[in-house]
């Protein structure tokens, strides 16, 4: 192997994606489950140049033959080169967090910076908001250490904190819509800052944007420019605008990884135009209200009759829940799927949502819909539900003349969104 990433499990790792979309070389994936395995891949040194992930950062650090002084003061090594048999040990984490934070604006200078967690991405982000000028740093363990002035989560809440950093595990792909924090419980707040980067918005970011910090953002930037910043130790050269590079593949990334769900009135073309986006983006098209009637093994019409609506809102809360969590997917969803918010916290989740908006005098009465039997009774509906709709979307497409028509304004949408 020339380029890759060593780690315990890598399996959805979006490091190759990156890697390759940027510099066009070859970067493979390679698991080392054991640290015997670490050891002897180190050994061997066949390979040109690495990134290390969990739990291997501090363990390559006995291989190299030079350190980084900041690597060596974070305690952690996330990309090796090798140069000529000698390996060289560096942390594009710190830059990667750092263009995290600028890109976001996000100002430590005096700040109270609360860390939840304890391992190696702990001393990273302390490091960047130390050097940036925080006034303390302040972390938060499950199991706190009162020696070491670690808190736990319910003293945390009333630490006085303006940023938030999550560096653990919680709410990552799939255990979604694990938080630990009560942010809604912390008035003030500037700025939270999760490192995970799979699902798009965890739990935790989706909680701050409900509270309205200002800055709740995931990690993705942060791990594309960390592969921006490690490839050019591995090429050993500048990238002539890295942060260009970074925004651009950022931008890239989110449009082929993240799920595009559509909402609207039943009838209003969410199917159609859905399969079409589907193929345009090269995603798994997946009808919500198919899978509903798949799992129970009714028709709507069937379940509507034997548990109500409330019946069958709880099936489709669990299928939305159920594939919202994937990526890669354009979603059609049903028409009442914005009258429960944990269906909507489930779409943004990793994902934007368009509406697809069609004339009310377009939509079809009946056809085998419970709650559109008659013109007066999908008036009535749709006055209901139009700011919902309003509200739950990142962006609203028209559907008034041919479905290339919403197909076309649909992409345009989506570049809008993700290049933003």
């Amino acid at each position: 192997m020339e380029y890759g990433l060593i780690g315990s499990k890598l399996g959805h790792s979006y490091s190759k994606i990156i890697h390759e979309m940027l510099c066009g070389y070859r970067y493979d994936l390679c698991p080392l489950p054991t640290e015997e395995e670490a050891r002897a891949f180190l050994t061997r040194r066949a390979f040109k140049a690495i990134n290390v992930t969990i739990p291997y950062k501090r363990l390559v650090m006995g291989s190299c033959s030079y350190i980084d002084p900041r690597a060596k003061a974070i305690g952690a090594v996330n990309t090796v080169v090798n140069r000529n048999g000698l390996l060289y040990g560096y942390n594009t984490d710190y830059l990667g967090f750092a263009y995290l934070a600028d890109a976001h604006g996000v100002e430590f200078a005096g700040r109270t910076v609360l860390i939840l967690g304890t391992g190696g991405t702990h001393n990273t982000t302390s490091a960047v908001a130390k050097d940036k000028g925080a006034a303390r740093v302040l972390t938060v363990s499950r199991h706190p250490d009162p020696e070491k002035g670690e808190l736990s989560y319910a003293e945390a809440v009333h630490s006085g904190a303006d940023i938030v950093i999550n560096t653990t595990p919680a709410g990552m792909y799939p255990n979604v819509g694990v938080c630990n924090l009560d942010v809604a419980a912390m008035p003030g707040l500037e700025a939270v800052l999760d490192v995970v980067y799979n699902p798009d918005k965890t739990e935790l970011i989706l909680r701050a944007e409900e509270a309205g910090v200002p800055v709740a953002v995931g990690g993705l930037e942060m791990l594309v420019a960390q592969a921006v910043y490690a490839a050019e130790y591995f090429l050993d050269r500048k990238f002539d605008d890295a942060p260009a590079e970074i925004r651009a593949i950022t931008a890239q990334l989110r449009k082929e990884q993240l799920n595009v769900a559509l909402i609207g009135m039943p009838s209003c073309g969410k199917t159609t135009i859905g399969r079409a986006l589907a193929d345009r983006l090269g995603k798994r098209f997946v009808d919500l209200d198919e899978e509903i009637v798949r799992a129970a093994g009714r028709s709507i019409p069937d379940l509507f009759a034997a548990e109500g609506e409330d019946g069958f809102r709880a099936r489709e809360a669990e299928q939305t829940a159920r594939f919202a969590r994937e990526g890669r997917q354009v979603l059609s969803c049903g028409g009442g799927v914005v009258k429960r918010p944990e269906n909507l916290r489930a779409l943004r989740q990793n994902g934007v949502v368009l509406f697809i908006d069609r004339p009310l005098d377009a939509l079809t009465v009946g056809g085998g819909r419970p709650l559109s039997t008659s013109a007066e009774a999908l008036k009535t509906m749709e006055a209901q539900r139009r700011p919902l709709y309003l509200a739950a979307a990142d962006a609203v497409i028209p559907n008034e003349t041919t479905v290339a028509d919403a197909v076309a304004a649909a992409l345009e949408a989506l570049d809008a969104i993700f290049v933003h």
